[in-house]
């Protein structure tokens, strides 16, 4: 970075360059030079300086009329900055040569046979030549500017839309990529995840029939349950990320859990849990009933994770147009004899859930060496 990167830049206030504003002032620095031009004028020769001054607030709309009506002021009066206004009007407007070429030149002829008329016109001395020249310069200058004004608005619209070209284009690609990249996460999940998964129900199924134990055979018809929901949910994800035009906004993205179905979770979870789950009679709306399903279900896997015989406290309940879960695990008697793995983005994507429903979520140890897990959502989002 250079030090002229590193100053502030400098910027006119909006006013300055307010549309209005570049319409006014021409018309006043035009009446100010009419005004020190044609003060021991007649009053007839005043008044078409003021003309000329006054129809340039007309100049934009009607850029070649206005030339006509300020020649009247620069023929009979020494005025230039009306005209020349108006000239460069006429080329930012009308850059057409057929009408550029005749209005430039009508002031050229203005200018040079200036009134009172001398008696010898075309007399070749210096001073013609200078008044020519002078002529010449003063429809010029102002054309020429006009048609650079006009390029660079039509240079800057281009490169607007060059710009918005390749916005577009890196839009689409990142979109491409990401259906490459989505495709690759369902055939991932297809190819292990739900391969193994149905190796799980599988052998479930084969245990609940074989077993003549019948605590056994009721755990593993719950890990066959289990095994089945997951892999419905898992094929509604897998169709979901292999969509290339993203899912539907009326179709789910897989069997939504709602604040009925959280007893079934609880009794499922196979910890000894103590619930209250007092929600109120008022409707939630659906992801607040999903987000509390989810924090409930993820607390509960770090539990049985972590701390599977310890004892457990679940609450659900209302308060005011805030729903508050709080699900917290005393201190576990004994270390479990093996952890399952984990990535430590369940608790994460807990809190980034609350956050974007305008609720909030806090984790963290108990001081009596337990766990807690506390989540606030809100009815509406404020």
């Amino acid at each position: 970075m250079t030090a002229a990167d590193q100053l502030p830049s400098r910027r006119l206030p909006a006013w300055c360059t307010a549309p209005w504003l570049m319409l006014l002032l021409p018309a006043l620095y035009s009446l100010l030079d009419a005004a020190l031009v044609a003060r021991d004028a007649a009053w007839w020769q005043v008044a078409l300086s003021t003309l000329a001054a006054v129809a340039l607030l007309w100049r934009r709309r009607f850029p070649v009329t206005v030339l006509l009506l300020t020649m009247p002021g620069s023929y009979v009066n020494d005025i230039w900055l009306a005209p020349m206004t108006a000239v460069y009007t006429v080329a930012s407007e009308r850059p057409n040569p057929r009408v550029l070429v005749p209005c430039a030149t009508l002031f050229t002829l203005v200018e040079f046979f200036h009134w009172p008329l001398p008696d010898q016109i075309f007399e070749l001395t210096r001073g013609t030549a200078l008044d020519a020249i002078q002529a010449i310069m003063l429809a010029a200058g102002p054309a020429a500017t006009g048609l650079l004004a006009r390029t660079r608005r039509e240079l800057a619209a281009r490169l607007d839309e060059l710009t918005r070209g390749q916005e577009r284009e890196s839009r689409l690609l990142a979109e491409r990529v990401l259906i490459s990249e989505r495709g690759r996460l369902a055939r991932e999940m297809h190819d292990v995840v739900s391969h193994q998964v149905s190796l799980i129900s599988i052998q479930a199924g084969a245990l609940q029939v074989s077993t003549g134990d019948p605590a056994a055979a009721h755990t593993a018809r719950t890990i066959r349950e289990l095994s089945v929901r997951t892999l419905d949910e898992l094929r509604q994800m897998v169709g979901v990320l292999r969509s290339t035009g993203g899912p539907r906004p009326d179709a789910p993205l897989a069997p939504q859990p709602r604040l009925a179905d959280l007893p079934r979770l609880i009794e499922e979870s196979g910890l000894t849990a103590e619930s209250e789950l007092n929600p109120g009679d008022r409707p939630w709306p659906e992801a607040v009933e999903r987000a509390a399903y989810r924090t409930v279900q993820e607390a509960l896997t770090n539990i049985t994770k972590y701390a599977p015989e310890a004892a457990v406290h679940v609450k659900v309940r209302a308060k005011g147009r805030r729903l508050r879960v709080e699900v917290r695990n005393d201190a576990p008697p004994g270390r479990p004899a093996e952890i399952l793995p984990g990535g430590g983005h369940g608790l994460v994507g807990l809190r980034e859930r609350a956050q974007l429903l305008g609720g909030s979520l806090i984790a963290g140890p108990t001081q009596d060496g337990g766990f807690e897990v506390r989540a606030e959502l809100p009815a509406t989002r404020s």
